[in-house]
């Protein structure tokens, strides 16, 4: 990890210093982990922001709160539907099985069919609704066909150990660990259904202001990423400390983990595209929205 950190403190000073408010998730993403490691970048302050999931990131970013950020592709969907003005500036590669919809052991379901008029656990707007409205299609349901409980994942957690919910949807490291606690059953993750990409966000404002320093952020992560990449031990260890979340459970979730920032490709826009179309086909969102009017195009070192 010294390494890219060495690389990332030996940039050029950039213009004057200025706050650098950015917005993360504890324990996921690389922004969580290059925060932990003491992320510089020579002549601004950055203030580091924690939330509990990508739709409260983006409340904030809508709020100006904060300038730059990560989440999965529902977030910034439903806050474009909302009016929030962000630009999709890098995307991560899209995740597979990280992120799961699953029930009890000894639960009778056993199909996404079978969720037809159970009670569901998601975040709202995160990931994981995008994940079990892709699966539900699949089997020929609508997020209406069954009965949505909107949980951030602790309060989730509870409720499915209380037998409160009858399935959980969510990312890791929580889903290793119910899988691990639980010997809980998979129903589906994303394999067969359309990829969703995580993506680096930033407010207009900042972008037009700054767009120099969009590209240096957008540079130091994806330079950590490689590093990520080629040392799984090294970053596991690393979140083993951060999140005091077991080894073996942040083994699981590291094994299964895609790290990195790419530019917002048209074949990435067209995964987003899809993700916002569908959530507008089940009037999730009040309007349709359109994807490449948001992208802000990032030329890679």
């Amino acid at each position: 990890m010294k390494k890219w950190i060495c690389l990332l403190l030996a940039m050029p000073l950039l213009a004057s210093a200025a706050e650098i408010r950015i917005g993360f998730q504890k324990g996921s993403g690389l922004l969580s982990m290059m925060k932990t490691q003491g992320l510089a970048l020579p002549g601004h302050q950055l203030t580091w922001i924690e939330f509990p999931a990508g739709p409260q990131m983006l409340e904030a970013l809508n709020a100006g709160s904060i300038d730059f950020g990560s989440t999965g592709a529902p977030p910034p969907v439903f806050a474009q539907a909302g009016g929030v003005d962000l630009l999709y500036v890098g995307a991560e590669p899209a995740p597979v099985n990280s992120e799961a919809i699953f029930v009890p052991k000894e639960s009778a379901l056993r199909t996404v069919a079978e969720l037809k008029g159970k009670r569901v656990a998601f975040q709202k707007g995160s990931g994981s609704h995008f994940l079990l409205a892709s699966a539900l299609q699949k089997a020929g349901l609508k997020i209406s066909d069954i009965t949505p409980v909107y949980l951030s994942p602790s309060d989730a957690r509870a409720a499915f150990v209380s037998g409160g919910i009858d399935a959980w949807v969510v990312w890791d490291p929580y889903f290793a660990s119910a899988q691990k606690t639980y010997q809980v059953r998979v129903l589906a993750d994303y394999t067969g259904l359309p990829l969703a990409n995580g993506f680096y966000l930033a407010s207009g404002k900042f972008v037009k202001e700054s767009p120099r320093l969009v590209s240096a952020l957008l540079e130091q992560v994806r330079q950590a990423g490689k590093w990520a990449g080629a040392h799984p031990k090294e970053v596991s260890a690393l979140l083993t400390r951060q999140t005091g979340v077991p080894a073996d459970i942040v083994a699981t979730w590291m094994s299964r983990s895609r790290f990195g920032a790419t530019p917002v490709t048209p074949e990435i826009v067209a995964n987003q595209q899809r993700v916002a179309d569908l959530f507008y086909q089940q009037k999730l969102i009040p309007k349709p929205v359109n994807i490449a009017s948001r992208v802000w195009t990032w030329q890679p070192k």
